[in-house]
């Protein structure tokens, strides 16, 4: 009935029980009764096919009343079984199923098992939630379902949550919230400590909510559910967001700071918008195609990074059409009363004092200013070189799930007592709230799972409840080492990641070994040769061949002549194997909305040795029945439990679980290892699957999409521009950006990842955009120093650029502190979810700081080398008209 329950909710597919014993009316044939009356096994289920009926007779009036007419013949109990006939004997007298069976109830064949807390077994039961639909509304409606029907169940049966997603996905919610609120926080900080003027802070404040409200509401319209990748695409851009509102104020500010008296505050604030609203809004741009890489990503990447795309791009959008809206009129309402000059702001005071001489040492040594920014980038290449490599960095889902799996041939009760020791096991640990152990498949299609393979979900307490010093790789270090059980190989990962893995891919662990070939005992021989060379390979925990050829089989081979001999055919022969030996379901009861099917076989006596076997009676044509030895040989054999083919192959199996190491690097090498100490015949491959196809498929990506993108943006800044060689000074931005993200990985030991890839790109994009307002105030101070001829010199040009430089310093410092101190809180989170968003967050981080701190003084260098050329050409130029 609870199945039943379930399966009526909205956004619930199936329920797919697992565990316990399946009703079954077991009618356990007597060969030897059969034989006294003459009755072949046939006759016997056909029978009780025909006595499991119901019919209709359409209607009947009787009394002006219609009446519709039922033929009632289900069977409902075993009663009803033993009374169908089969015949008569010779003196009349019926002869009933009871006469040459005994009829009982039994459980059904089973191939999958269930275990809670290593206490013994239980029945289960998973709920699988249709595509597309929002999971936590779906668990929310199955928790309401349980909740009104706990009351109806029968007394000493209890309902038990082994899994429940809804806990990772809130916590993961309420993580990046709180992210989000303090970055708000600190974002309004430092805009407030900066300006010095709280009205004028109000603007890029009161901008800043709106502008997230905004994008909310677009994600509401189309269905973009609140979770860790689209609440981090706002997360990553708050900081950014505020850039066009902080450069557009602080250039009123100056602007009103140089303002002669008696000027309009108005058109002051009016001008000093338009002065930067032409470069801001191309440099909003720029950011927001910067993210072109991550839209075009596919698979199981694309999924999870493109809500996160969205989100940024919507916040972007929102945050670029405020800033030339919404912006512009904040200004004239708050910025008003008395503003302090940006030189009596102590802190803008000091930064001045620390920033003029670097400047004016590196515009003294401008081309040793260059050289030094060349060469850190050169020195920054062996390091990335050394960053390991992953698809996506481990997500801690506060569960874990542990599966071990055996050699073929294990049968059920050995499974479940393996099952209950090791979860008796894992159920020792103090850390741990819950074990729901599941060997086999459960009742669903969607289950494929041998008798061999073990799923365990360890659900696991609170954080603060762990012992002192436990970390999540150490705990499962201990596990692994306490759970070493011969012939089974263990793997530990995430529930969903997990079950992602294996329906994209069939592999069960991080990294795995196809083995592709004609021969299923060659491929099988290759996959244990490379089981056996990876077991003490660096950085394996554990390496498992999937045996090809390792079932174990007892053939009957009918002897086609012997047979003939007889009248009987090969489909005689194997109707009696399938059902005497086997056992067949014939057909099922209605009862309610219960159905349990009826299995014909012989007594387990006459069927449990192979000696017993040969001795199975057939019946032949003539009314006489023969052992069936006489016409088939009984063989016992071993062959595949399971055949796998893949593009027109037969293909194995190996699952290689990776602990402490980069994908990429491990698999190069253990390419190397595997190719020197495992022979290849001709016409067999080796292909490696799981998280290095994904890097691989992402590394092509990015090698064709990163190129396209720098050339939009390159074509982007010339149009802002008109010229190639302020383009060329922009996009030197990139590279110095990409100093800091690099050593900071390194630093961090973090992996390169499809995280940390999402990171560098928005870098890239914000990096440019502070390096557009720079190169827009040097020009502006450039044209103003200039003389009346058009041409100043070398000094003049020298004071421009220092000028402007200092000038921009302000705004520059502003906009990367609001980005970098905005990314504060996702660097020392350690919530659910944390691990991704770290990944995204620290290149940002460590390549804001080079950025600024090289966009302050490498840019006015090179700024200053190309004009100082244009001088001396354009004052050789007038040399020779004279």
């Amino acid at each position: 009935s609870l199945k039943f329950w379930l399966e009526s909710i909205p956004g619930v597919a199936e329920v797919a029980s697992v565990g316990g014993f399946v009703k079954q009316y077991q009618v356990e044939v007597n060969p030897n009764a059969l034989l006294s009356y003459g009755i072949p096994l046939s006759k016997v289920i056909e029978a009780i096919r025909e006595a499991n009926n119901d019919v209709g007779g359409r209607t009947i009036e009787l009394a002006s009343t219609e009446f519709m007419i039922r033929g009632r013949g289900y069977i409902k109990s075993i009663e009803d079984i033993e009374n169908v006939p089969l015949g008569a004997s010779k003196n009349g007298t019926p002869i009933f199923i009871r006469n040459v069976a005994n009829v009982h109830i039994g459980p059904e064949m089973r191939r999958g098992i269930a275990e809670l807390d290593g206490k013994g077994e239980v029945v289960g039961g998973i709920v699988i939630m249709r595509y597309g639909e929002n999971a936590l509304k779906v668990i929310d409606r199955v928790k309401a379902k349980l909740a009104e029907v706990k009351g109806s169940l029968p007394t000493g049966m209890e309902i038990v949550t082994t899994y429940d997603r809804s806990d990772l996905i809130e916590r993961a919610i309420d993580n990046l919230i709180r992210t989000l609120l303090e970055e708000g926080l600190i974002v309004s900080f430092v805009i407030i400590l900066f300006l010095a003027h709280f009205r004028s802070a109000l603007v890029p404040i009161f901008m800043l909510p709106t502008a997230v409200l905004l994008s909310f509401s677009v994600m509401n319209f189309l269905d973009l559910t609140s979770n860790i990748m689209s609440l981090g695409g706002i997360a990553i851009a708050i900081g950014v967001l505020v850039d066009a509102a902080i450069v557009m104020i602080e250039n009123a500010h100056m602007r009103l700071e140089e303002a002669p008296d008696g000027e309009s505050r108005l058109e002051t604030v009016i001008q000093a918008a338009k002065e930067v609203g032409r470069p801001l809004f191309f440099s909003l741009l720029i950011v927001t195609v910067s993210f072109l890489p991550v839209f075009t990503l596919e698979a199981q990447e694309g999924r999870l990074f493109r809500p996160l795309a969205f989100t940024k791009t919507f916040a972007m959008f929102f945050a670029s059409f405020l800033s030339i809206t919404l912006v512009p009129v904040l200004m004239v309402i708050f910025m008003k009363g008395k503003m302090k000059p940006a030189a009596k702001n102590p802190i803008n005071r000091i930064l001045l004092w620390m920033y003029k001489p670097v400047l004016d040492l590196a515009l003294r040594y401008r081309k040793t200013t260059l050289l030094i920014a060349l060469i850190l980038v050169l020195l920054t290449i062996p390091v990335f070189m050394t960053l390991g490599s992953e698809f996506m960095p481990p997500l801690n889902e506060g569960s874990i799930l542990y599966m071990p799996t055996s050699l073929p041939g294990m049968p059920p009760s050995e499974a479940r007592r393996i099952l209950q020791v090791q979860d008796k096991i894992i159920a020792g640990f103090p850390e741990v709230e819950r074990v729901f152990g599941k060997i086999g498949r459960a009742t669903t299609p969607t289950d494929p799972a041998p008798l061999s393979m073990v799923e365990t979900t360890i659900t696991l307490k609170p954080k603060e409840m762990w012992r002192k010093g436990m970390t999540w790789e150490k705990l499962v270090s201990e596990m692994d080492e306490k759970l070493q059980f011969p012939g089974m190989a263990n793997i530990w990962w995430m529930p969903i990641q997990t079950r992602t893995e294996m329906l994209a891919t069939g592999i069960r662990s991080n990294l795995g070994i196809k083995v592709f070939g004609p021969d299923l005992n060659v491929i099988e021989r290759i996959a244990v040769e490379i089981e056996q060379a990876l077991q003490d390979f660096p950085g394996t925990r554990s390496a498992f061949a999937e045996r090809s050829t390792g079932g174990y089989y007892l053939d009957f081979v009918v002897n086609r002549v012997n047979a003939a001999r007889y009248g009987l055919s090969v489909r005689d022969v194997e109707d009696i194997i399938e059902t005497a030996i086997g056992g067949k379901n014939v057909t099922r009861t209605i009862e309610g909305q219960e159905r349990y099917p009826v299995n014909v076989r012989y007594p387990r006596e006459l069927r449990d040795d192979v000696d017993k076997l040969k001795r199975i009676l057939v019946p032949t044509p003539s009314g006489a029945q023969i052992p069936i030895y006489q016409v088939a040989e009984l063989k016992l054999t071993t062959g595949p439990p399971m055949i796998r083919s893949e593009n027109g192959s037969k293909v194995g199996l190996v699952f290689v679980d990776v602990v402490g190491e980069s994908y990429g690097d491990y698999v190069e090498a253990a390419k190397e290892y595997i190719r020197a100490n495992v022979e290849l015949p001709g016409g067999y491959t080796l292909e490696w699957a799981g998280q290095y196809t994904y890097l691989e498929r992402l590394r092509a990506k990015l090698m064709l999409v990163v190129p396209v993108t720098l050339v939009i943006i390159f074509m982007l800044l010339y149009f802002n521009f008109n010229s190639v060689t302020k383009t060329m000074i922009v996009m030197l931005s990139v590279p110095f950006a990409f100093i800091g993200a690099i050593w900071i990985l390194y630093v961090l030991g973090y992996n390169t990842s499809v995280a940390v890839w999402v990171g560098i790109i928005a870098l890239g994009g914000v990096a440019v955009e502070t390096s557009v307002i720079m190169i827009v105030y040097l020009d502006q101070y450039y044209e103003r120093y200039k003389t009346e001829e058009g041409i100043g010199s070398l000094q003049l040009l020298l004071a421009a650029v220092t000028k402007g430089a200092l000038q921009r310093m302000r705004p520059i410092i502003m906009t990367a502190t609001t980005t970098t101190a905005a990314l504060i809180p996702i660097m020392w989170s350690a919530g659910t979810g944390a691990d991704v968003m770290k990944r995204i967050a620290a290149p940002m981080v460590g390549g804001m700081l080079t950025s600024t701190i090289l966009t302050l003084i490498v840019i006015p260098a090179i700024y200053t080398i190309w004009r100082s050329r244009e001088i001396r050409k354009v004052k050789s130029d007038m040399e020779l008209i004279k």
